[in-house]
């Protein structure tokens, strides 16, 4: 009797609910309820119990019922600039793990580090009911903030850190982490500095690591010239173009410091194409820490970001939020800088 009705009911799946399943599991209809939205709260092998019948039933909860009971979409949005850079992909991996975890989907959009897009995009993500918006950086469209907070949408901001707003941040303290790098070198014997930047146009993140540079620098009344100064996006080849010209400047920088890790891979793939000897004729350093900076002819100096612990963070801080909770997750993540072969004391010293 019992094989019959699940084959009656897999013959129309159409027609199968929560009482189904329940009825074939031996349950309630709020045990079924709480193994699909709060997984946590019911015990392993009954929730394995329910997840396999609800396989071989063939189920899948209404959404919009359930969004009408719980008030929730169970569904979380995220613009990232981007999800080529290393950090962006590592802290989505973790996000979404972290999500799924809790029961959360995790709908994605690239900005391509055009607020106006953001902002068309997260008023989309409101559209469709995200119950929650993890954003990067403090630097939004004039009119994100009284978006959100009419319509009571939370959201946290990613791989950026302020003590001024602290609760609503996890990341580094991006000048800071640029600041302690760019004194590093200086301690090392560097005077003369060359810059391939990351274009600030739309990057708060960039302009942030860029002032960390001037501020150190300008302390030890150092300064970096005009025609050691270029600023790209995040390709190899700029890196390599950008490199070239600042090596046409007399004379050269015994010291370049990279806006991202596709630049500074570019800048010492072109230093090694000139015949220079790395770190004896130049450092050059970057930012993010993407594999192959680690397996390059001369491994790389740079600053690691824990960006999957942005991620998993930016998740339990925004889920807490959701739940009425403390918030304690948001926090400013280590920027840790990474020494390799690729920095040295300048020859002269």
């Amino acid at each position: 009797m019992v094989l019959f009705f699940k084959k009656e009911l897999l013959s129309v799946t159409r027609r199968i609910g929560l009482r189904d399943v329940a009825r074939m599991a031996g349950v309630s209809t709020a045990t079924v309820s709480r193994t699909v939205n709060r997984p946590e709260a019911v015990s392993p092998e009954l929730r394995a119990r329910i997840t396999s019948i609800i396989g071989e039933l063939g189920w899948v909860p209404d959404a919009a019922a359930r969004a009408l009971v719980t008030r929730r979409s169970g569904t979380i949005g995220a613009v990232f600039p981007t999800l080529t850079h290393g950090d962006f992909a590592r802290a989505t991996g973790a996000l979404q793990d972290e999500l799924a975890r809790r029961g959360y989907t995790l709908l994605l959009a690239c900005s391509n580090y055009d607020s106006r897009l953001e902002y068309e995009q997260v008023g989309k993500f409101v559209e469709r009911g995200v119950d929650g918006l993890i954003l990067v950086g403090e630097a939004h469209h004039p009119d994100m903030a009284e978006f959100l907070a009419r319509r009571a949408v939370p959201y946290v901001n990613t791989f950026v850190y302020s003590p001024l707003s602290h609760g609503t941040c996890v990341g580094p303290d991006n000048r800071r982490a640029l600041y302690r790098l760019t004194n590093y070198l200086i301690d090392l014997g560097h005077r003369r500095f060359g810059i391939i930047a990351q274009s600030t146009r739309g990057n708060d993140r960039a302009a942030a690591r860029l002032q960390g540079i001037r501020d150190a620098l300008s302390e030890r009344d150092l300064a970096v010239p005009r025609q050691h100064f270029a600023e790209g996006q995040w390709s190899i080849a700029e890196g390599r173009g950008l490199y070239r010209q600042l090596l046409a400047a007399r004379p050269a920088p015994t010291a370049v410091i990279c806006g991202n890790a596709y630049l500074a891979v570019g800048a010492l793939l072109e230093s090694q194409h000139a015949g220079q000897a790395v770190p004896g004729d130049v450092s050059i350093v970057g930012y993010d820490d993407i594999e192959i900076m680690r397996e390059m002819p001369v491994p790389m100096t740079t600053v690691r970001v824990a960006s999957d612990e942005v991620g998993r963070r930016a998740a339990r801080h925004l889920l807490a939020r959701l739940d009425g909770e403390t918030a304690s997750d948001a926090y400013e993540c280590d920027a840790e800088i990474i020494v390799r072969n690729s920095s040295g004391p300048p020859r002269l010293a």
